[in-house]
Protein backbone atom coordinates (compact mmCIF):
# COMPACT_ATOMS: atom_id res chain seq x y z
CA UNK A 1 0.00 0.00 0.00
CA UNK A 2 1.49 3.23 -1.08
CA UNK A 3 1.62 5.41 1.82
CA UNK A 4 3.33 9.15 2.37
CA UNK A 5 4.78 9.52 5.97
CA UNK A 6 1.58 11.91 6.67
CA UNK A 7 -0.83 9.59 6.22
CA UNK A 8 1.03 6.58 7.91
CA UNK A 9 -0.10 4.93 11.24
CA UNK A 10 1.50 2.84 13.52
CA UNK A 11 -0.20 2.67 16.75
CA UNK A 12 -0.76 -0.95 16.96
CA UNK A 13 -3.93 -1.11 19.31
CA UNK A 14 -5.41 1.47 17.56
CA UNK A 15 -5.02 -0.53 14.19
CA UNK A 16 -7.18 -3.14 16.37
CA UNK A 17 -9.53 -1.25 17.55
CA UNK A 18 -10.26 -0.25 14.09
CA UNK A 19 -10.29 -3.95 12.49
CA UNK A 20 -12.92 -4.65 14.79
CA UNK A 21 -15.20 -1.79 13.89
CA UNK A 22 -14.38 -2.70 10.06
CA UNK A 23 -14.93 -6.72 10.76
CA UNK A 24 -16.38 -7.44 7.57
CA UNK A 25 -12.83 -7.07 5.70
CA UNK A 26 -11.58 -8.79 2.37
CA UNK A 27 -9.32 -11.60 1.51
CA UNK A 28 -7.49 -11.40 -1.20
CA UNK A 29 -5.03 -14.55 -2.87
CA UNK A 30 -3.14 -15.02 -5.46
CA UNK A 31 -3.08 -18.81 -6.77
CA UNK A 32 -3.21 -20.95 -10.00
CA UNK A 33 -6.40 -19.17 -10.68
CA UNK A 34 -4.79 -15.89 -10.85
CA UNK A 35 -6.20 -13.01 -7.78
CA UNK A 36 -9.18 -13.89 -6.06
CA UNK A 37 -10.62 -11.91 -3.34
CA UNK A 38 -13.85 -12.93 -0.55
CA UNK A 39 -15.59 -10.41 1.54
CA UNK A 40 -15.81 -11.95 5.16
CA UNK A 41 -16.51 -11.65 8.52
CA UNK A 42 -13.11 -11.66 10.71
CA UNK A 43 -12.52 -11.96 14.27
CA UNK A 44 -9.25 -10.65 15.99
CA UNK A 45 -7.39 -12.17 19.01
CA UNK A 46 -4.75 -8.93 19.49
CA UNK A 47 -2.85 -11.21 21.87
CA UNK A 48 -1.82 -14.16 19.71
CA UNK A 49 0.88 -13.55 18.39
CA UNK A 50 2.90 -10.52 18.00
CA UNK A 51 0.59 -8.71 15.64
CA UNK A 52 -2.31 -10.84 16.38
CA UNK A 53 -4.26 -13.58 14.50
CA UNK A 54 -7.62 -13.05 11.88
CA UNK A 55 -10.09 -16.23 12.24
CA UNK A 56 -12.75 -16.45 9.32
CA UNK A 57 -14.86 -18.93 7.67
CA UNK A 58 -15.79 -19.27 4.06
CA UNK A 59 -17.71 -22.02 2.22
CA UNK A 60 -16.01 -25.36 1.12
CA UNK A 61 -17.29 -24.43 -2.68
CA UNK A 62 -15.27 -21.68 -2.81
CA UNK A 63 -12.69 -21.29 -5.41
CA UNK A 64 -10.22 -19.26 -3.28
CA UNK A 65 -10.04 -22.58 -0.72
CA UNK A 66 -7.87 -23.85 -3.67
CA UNK A 67 -5.28 -20.75 -2.64
CA UNK A 68 -5.64 -21.76 0.76
CA UNK A 69 -4.90 -25.09 0.96
CA UNK A 70 -2.30 -24.62 -1.90
CA UNK A 71 -0.01 -22.37 0.91
CA UNK A 72 -0.51 -18.93 -0.82
CA UNK A 73 0.00 -15.81 1.47
CA UNK A 74 -3.21 -14.01 2.40
CA UNK A 75 -3.78 -10.22 1.96
CA UNK A 76 -6.52 -9.23 3.86
CA UNK A 77 -7.98 -5.39 3.67
CA UNK A 78 -10.12 -3.50 6.04
CA UNK A 79 -11.83 -0.53 4.93
CA UNK A 80 -13.12 2.50 6.81
CA UNK A 81 -14.62 5.77 6.84
CA UNK A 82 -14.28 7.70 3.23
CA UNK A 83 -15.29 10.43 1.22
CA UNK A 84 -14.54 12.62 -1.87
CA UNK A 85 -12.79 15.99 -1.37
CA UNK A 86 -13.49 19.09 -3.14
CA UNK A 87 -10.54 21.80 -3.79
CA UNK A 88 -13.42 24.12 -3.41
CA UNK A 89 -13.65 23.00 0.28
CA UNK A 90 -9.81 24.49 1.28
CA UNK A 91 -8.84 27.91 1.86
CA UNK A 92 -5.95 27.56 -0.51
CA UNK A 93 -7.97 26.25 -3.68
CA UNK A 94 -4.74 25.86 -6.15
CA UNK A 95 -4.69 22.00 -5.92
CA UNK A 96 -6.90 19.32 -7.30
CA UNK A 97 -9.52 17.09 -6.01
CA UNK A 98 -8.57 14.02 -3.86
CA UNK A 99 -10.02 11.16 -1.75
CA UNK A 100 -10.13 10.75 2.13
CA UNK A 101 -9.90 7.23 3.63
CA UNK A 102 -8.92 5.00 6.14
CA UNK A 103 -7.67 1.06 5.24
CA UNK A 104 -5.49 -1.38 7.08
CA UNK A 105 -3.47 -4.29 5.47
CA UNK A 106 -2.80 -7.57 6.95
CA UNK A 107 -0.78 -10.16 5.54
CA UNK A 108 -0.30 -13.57 6.92
CA UNK A 109 0.40 -16.97 6.00
CA UNK A 110 -3.51 -18.61 6.32
CA UNK A 111 -3.57 -22.11 8.14
CA UNK A 112 -7.33 -24.02 6.97
CA UNK A 113 -9.25 -25.82 10.39
CA UNK A 114 -11.18 -27.95 7.88
CA UNK A 115 -12.52 -30.91 11.25
CA UNK A 116 -16.10 -30.27 12.23
CA UNK A 117 -15.05 -29.72 15.87
CA UNK A 118 -12.51 -26.49 14.12
CA UNK A 119 -15.28 -25.45 11.97
CA UNK A 120 -18.17 -25.66 15.12
CA UNK A 121 -15.66 -23.52 17.67
CA UNK A 122 -15.14 -20.78 15.18
CA UNK A 123 -19.05 -20.53 14.05
CA UNK A 124 -19.79 -20.66 18.25
CA UNK A 125 -17.23 -17.31 18.23
CA UNK A 126 -18.87 -16.07 15.34
CA UNK A 127 -22.14 -16.13 16.32
CA UNK A 128 -21.08 -15.00 20.02
CA UNK A 129 -19.59 -11.80 18.55
CA UNK A 130 -22.23 -10.60 16.14
CA UNK A 131 -25.35 -12.23 17.04
CA UNK A 132 -25.11 -12.34 20.91
CA UNK A 133 -25.18 -8.57 21.37
CA UNK A 134 -28.41 -7.97 19.52
CA UNK A 135 -30.04 -9.86 21.97
CA UNK A 136 -32.40 -11.81 19.65
CA UNK A 137 -33.93 -15.32 20.87
CA UNK A 138 -32.12 -17.10 18.39
CA UNK A 139 -29.77 -19.36 19.52
CA UNK A 140 -27.36 -21.24 17.48
CA UNK A 141 -26.69 -24.16 20.01
CA UNK A 142 -30.61 -24.85 19.89
CA UNK A 143 -30.42 -25.39 16.31
CA UNK A 144 -31.70 -28.98 15.09
CA UNK A 145 -27.92 -31.43 14.91
CA UNK A 146 -29.49 -32.24 11.42
CA UNK A 147 -29.16 -29.21 10.37
CA UNK A 148 -26.19 -28.12 11.95
CA UNK A 149 -23.74 -31.56 10.61
CA UNK A 150 -24.38 -30.58 6.78
CA UNK A 151 -22.82 -27.37 7.22
CA UNK A 152 -20.20 -27.68 9.15
CA UNK A 153 -19.03 -30.17 6.29
CA UNK A 154 -19.71 -27.26 4.08
CA UNK A 155 -17.57 -24.60 5.47
CA UNK A 156 -13.69 -24.56 5.91
CA UNK A 157 -12.68 -22.70 9.19
CA UNK A 158 -9.20 -20.32 8.41
CA UNK A 159 -6.61 -18.89 10.63
CA UNK A 160 -4.17 -16.30 9.83
CA UNK A 161 -1.19 -15.20 12.11
CA UNK A 162 -0.45 -11.58 11.40
CA UNK A 163 2.91 -10.97 9.95
CA UNK A 164 2.72 -7.00 8.63
CA UNK A 165 0.27 -4.86 9.57
CA UNK A 166 -0.22 -1.42 7.88
CA UNK A 167 -1.98 1.42 8.52
CA UNK A 168 -3.00 4.54 6.32
CA UNK A 169 -5.61 6.97 7.44
CA UNK A 170 -5.46 9.81 5.04
CA UNK A 171 -7.17 12.76 6.22
CA UNK A 172 -5.88 15.88 4.90
CA UNK A 173 -2.74 15.64 7.60
CA UNK A 174 -0.14 17.58 5.06
CA UNK A 175 -3.05 20.37 5.05
CA UNK A 176 -3.58 23.72 7.08
CA UNK A 177 -5.73 24.19 9.81
CA UNK A 178 -7.54 26.42 7.82
CA UNK A 179 -7.84 23.50 4.96
CA UNK A 180 -9.30 20.92 7.26
CA UNK A 181 -11.70 22.87 8.47
CA UNK A 182 -13.07 23.82 5.57
CA UNK A 183 -13.32 20.51 4.13
CA UNK A 184 -14.89 19.27 7.99
CA UNK A 185 -17.04 21.67 7.87
CA UNK A 186 -18.13 20.70 3.92
CA UNK A 187 -18.58 17.16 5.32
CA UNK A 188 -20.69 17.29 8.36
CA UNK A 189 -22.79 19.36 6.04
CA UNK A 190 -23.33 16.91 3.42
CA UNK A 191 -26.46 14.89 3.45
CA UNK A 192 -24.52 11.66 2.82
CA UNK A 193 -24.16 9.96 6.22
CA UNK A 194 -20.61 8.50 4.56
CA UNK A 195 -19.28 12.06 4.54
CA UNK A 196 -20.58 12.23 8.47
CA UNK A 197 -18.97 8.72 9.26
CA UNK A 198 -15.36 10.54 7.36
CA UNK A 199 -15.36 14.12 9.16
CA UNK A 200 -15.99 12.12 12.50
CA UNK A 201 -12.64 9.89 11.66
CA UNK A 202 -10.72 13.13 10.46
CA UNK A 203 -11.99 14.53 13.84
CA UNK A 204 -10.03 11.86 15.48
CA UNK A 205 -7.35 11.66 13.24
CA UNK A 206 -6.38 15.67 13.93
CA UNK A 207 -6.81 15.22 17.45
CA UNK A 208 -4.41 12.73 17.60
CA UNK A 209 -1.92 14.48 15.18
CA UNK A 210 -2.71 17.54 17.20
CA UNK A 211 -1.65 15.52 20.21
CA UNK A 212 1.47 13.72 18.99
Amino acid sequence: MYTPPPYAHHDRAELHDCMRQWSFATLITHGAAGAQATHLPFLLDADDGPLGTLTTHLARNNAQLADLLAGSPALVIFQGPHAYISPSWYDNQRTFPTWNYAAIHARGQPECLESPDAVRAVLDRTVAHYDAPLGGNWRFPEMPAEMIAPRLQAIVAVRIPIDTLEGKFKFNQDKSPADRRGVLHALMSSPQQGDHAAAAFMQHVNRHQDAA
